[in-house]
């Protein structure tokens, strides 16, 4: 292995751990909206059955 080789390697891990952290944030995300909107849902329940 030359040194451009282990270079390109770096690039790669680091090009691939980004991705990874890009795709947890999205992952995160995604669940943050549902729990919103599962909470949303709920309290809206909540105040019809208060409702006369």
């Amino acid at each position: 292995m030359n040194v451009n080789d282990l270079v390109a390697e770096r690039i790669e891990q680091a090009r691939r751990k980004d991705e990874q952290k890009k795709r947890r944030r999205e992952e995160l995300a995604e669940a943050r909206i549902r729990g919103l909107q599962a909470r949303h849902t709920a309290k809206l329940r909540r105040w019809n059955k208060e409702q006369p």
